[in-house]
Formats: C-alpha cells, sequence, structure tokens
C-alpha cells in the first residue's frame, strides 16, 4: 500500500471522526439547541437581503439591523393578528371535537354493519383480527412518534428562549456571517480545500433553493387555502388552511393529509355532497397552483433532493429528536444528498473502481468511455 493511499485512509478517518464527533456535541446539548437553530436558519433565510443592502452601500450592521427589525416586526405584527382568531378556533374546535368524534364512529359503525352483512362470517373474523393488528401498530407508532417530538421539543425548550434568544442569535449571526466563512475558510486543510468548497457551495444551492423557496411556497399555499376553506364555509377553515400551508413542506403527503382532513370536516359538518365536492376541488386547485407557478418558480428544479428523501428526512428527524430534528432535517438532507453525489463522482474516478489501468467510466465491452 502506497503512502498516498496512506494518507487518504488517514484524511478519511480524520474527517470521520470529526463528523462523529460533531455529531455527540449536537446530540449532548441538543435541550437548548432549539433557538439557536432556529435563529440560524433565519438569518441564513435573511442574508440575501442583507448582501443586497450592503451592495447599495449600506454597512453591514445597519444592513442587517434594518432587515432583522423588518422581519421580526413582520412576525410580530403576524402573531397578534391571527393569535385571537386562532385561539378562538382552537376554543371552538375543542368543544366541536367530541361531536365529531361521536359522528365519525356512527359512520364507521354503519359502514362496519353493512360489511359485516356481506361477508363470511370466517372472513370477517381474518379481516377484524387483522385491522386490530395493524390498526394497534399504526396507533402505537403514532403515539410514540407524538411523545417523541413532544418530549424532544417543546417540553425542553420553553417560549421564553425561542422569543428572546432567537432574535439575538440572528442579529449576530447575520452581521458576523463574512467573518466567520472567512475564517472558516481558512481552517480547511489545503490539500482538500476546494473540494470542500465545492461541496459546501453545492449544499448552498440546495438549502437556498428548498429552504427558502418552500418556505414562500408554504406562506402562500397556507394564505390560498386558509382564504378558500373559509369562504366556502368550512368551520375552523383558517386553522385547518395555515396547517395544511404548513404540512405543504412534505411534497405530495403533506398536501393529501390537509386535503383528507378537511374533507373529513366538511363530511361530518355539512353532511352534503356539494360542499364536499368543493372542499376537494379547492386542494385540486391547490395542487395545480403549487405543482404549475409556485414551485417551479420559487423552488425549481436545482434542488436535487427527491420528495421520498425529504419525507423519510423529516420522519426520521421526529423520530429521533423531536421538534429539533424536523427543523434540522432538511437541511441535514440536503447535505447528505449533496455528499453523497460528490462522493459517487470521486468514487467513480477513482483507480478503486477503474482497476489500475486508469480512471473512467467502463463500457460494456470493456473499453472506457466517456
Amino acid at each position: 500500500m502506497g503512502a498516498s493511499a496512506v494518507s487518504a485512509e488517514r484524511r478519511a478517518l480524520i474527517w470521520i471522526g470529526i463528523v462523529v464527533g460533531g455529531v455527540l456535541a449536537l446530540w449532548l446539548v441538543s435541550e437548548v439547541l432549539l433557538p439557536f437553530v432556529v435563529g440560524a436558519a433565519v438569518a441564513y433565510f435573511l442574508d440575501p437581503a442583507t448582501r443586497r443592502l450592503e451592495n447599495l452601500g449600506l454597512p453591514r450592521i445597519w444592513a442587517t439591523t434594518a432587515i432583522s427589525a423588518a422581519f421580526f416586526a413582520f412576525v410580530g405584527l403576524a402573531l397578534v393578528l391571527l393569535a385571537p382568531v386562532l385561539q378562538s378556533q382552537f376554543g371552538l374546535l375543542a368543544e366541536a371535537l367530541p361531536d365529531y368524534v361521536e359522528q365519525g364512529r356512527a359512520v364507521l359503525e354503519r359502514v362496519f354493519v353493512d360489511v359485516r352483512a356481506r361477508l363470511a362470517p370466517e372472513d370477517l373474523a381474518r379481516l377484524r383480527a387483522a385491522a386490530g393488528q395493524h390498526a394497534g401498530a399504526a396507533l402505537a407508532w403514532g403515539r410514540d412518534f407524538l411523545v417523541g417530538l413532544w418530549s424532544g421539543g417543546l417540553a425542553l425548550v420553553n417560549l421564553l428562549s425561542l422569543v428572546f434568544v432567537t432574535p439575538l442569535v440572528t442579529f449576530y449571526l447575520l452581521r458576523d456571517w463574512p467573518e466567520i466563512t472567512a475564517k472558516v475558510d481558512t481552517w480547511l486543510p489545503r490539500q482538500d480545500g476546494a473540494a470542500i468548497r465545492a461541496a459546501l457551495a453545492d449544499i448552498d444551492a440546495a438549502l437556498a433553493g428548498f429552504v427558502r423557496g418552500q418556505a414562500l411556497v408554504c406562506m402562500v399555499m397556507g394564505v390560498l387555502y386558509a382564504a378558500a376553506l373559509s369562504i366556502a364555509g368550512l368551520d375552523f377553515g383558517l386553522l385547518v388552511g395555515l396547517a395544511v400551508g404548513a404540512l405543504t413542506v412534505v411534497p405530495i403527503i403533506g398536501a393529501l393529509i390537509g386535503a383528507v382532513l378537511a374533507i373529513g370536516l366538511a363530511a361530518l359538518q355539512f353532511g352534503d355532497w356539494g360542499p364536499i365536492f368543493a372542499v376537494a376541488a379547492i386542494f385540486v386547485a391547490g395542487q395545480v397552483v403549487e405543482g404549475n407557478f409556485l414551485s417551479p418558480k420559487l423552488v425549481g428544479d436545482r434542488v436535487g433532493l427527491h420528495p421520498l428523501w425529504i419525507v423519510f428526512a423529516l420522519l426520521a428527524g421526529g423520530a429521533l429528536a423531536g421538534f429539533l430534528g424536523i427543523v434540522l432535517a432538511v437541511p441535514l438532507a440536503a447535505a447528505v444528498g449533496v455528499l453523497a453525489r460528490h462522493g459517487i463522482r470521486r468514487y467513480l474516478s477513482s483507480t478503486f473502481y477503474a482497476g489500475s489501468s486508469g480512471s473512467g467510466f467502463s463500457g460494456p465491452d470493456g473499453g472506457k468511455s466517456e
């Protein structure tokens, strides 16, 4: 084994050790990380606007102050305006929930009676056993997921830390971002610096395309769904619409969950096909608008994150680290995806893949192909 191979293995082990050590350190302080992670995400989201003001001649400190103040003023105003309405809708939903549960139970009972009349006793017994087994497993998984989400996030990070720490983290990171990146660049190993910068640039492109674009898509779709469902007369339309907008971060599945929830509420509320079809039409129109106009314009095709990869990352993040895991899921998924693509490219150009005769791809006849 040559010296270069030993050196490459040693560098790989060092980087693996750095990654493992970083993950372990994050896990040890995960209980207090949420306001810092949210603040860093907000700073990353606001950095392009800050750089535009800086390019116009405004000093970085004043550009940071203006952008941060405008953002948190907008968030505070939105909370002040929406909080009373959302609180009222939550209260009404809590009051109406027992009636909805009873109506749903009655519907399921009628369906079960109809199915029982059509099936043979042995088939009904097998169906009941299978349904009980799978329903129990699904309920247990959902319970564990929600308990982990609560204990890993909301129970460990109080509201005051988000209110007071997040703006401070956002301001200082946004102000010092050029100095931070310049300092970190000086720490990169000279031999691997170019490859690391290329990987970081691809990660930044993926995050910029998805996080900033998808955040705008979620906000626009939340407003559109809330307005349309409220106009359609659906009880708790504002609450459901905003929830569906937040769920839009999960491609396809988020909108599907929202549609099932809204159509179910419409069926319990109206009991007539007309309003139910109207609610379903709202979601069909919303998917057309999102898929053909908003997502191509705001997110684009350069992200490189497959929808299934995003869904898996969100579920895994929520199961492993609660709300903090959900916040970190998409950035980590983007980083892992980019690093995997870089690793595969380096593997395909290595002598380990191509053999000692040279690098490159081998064609079906054994010859190299470009």
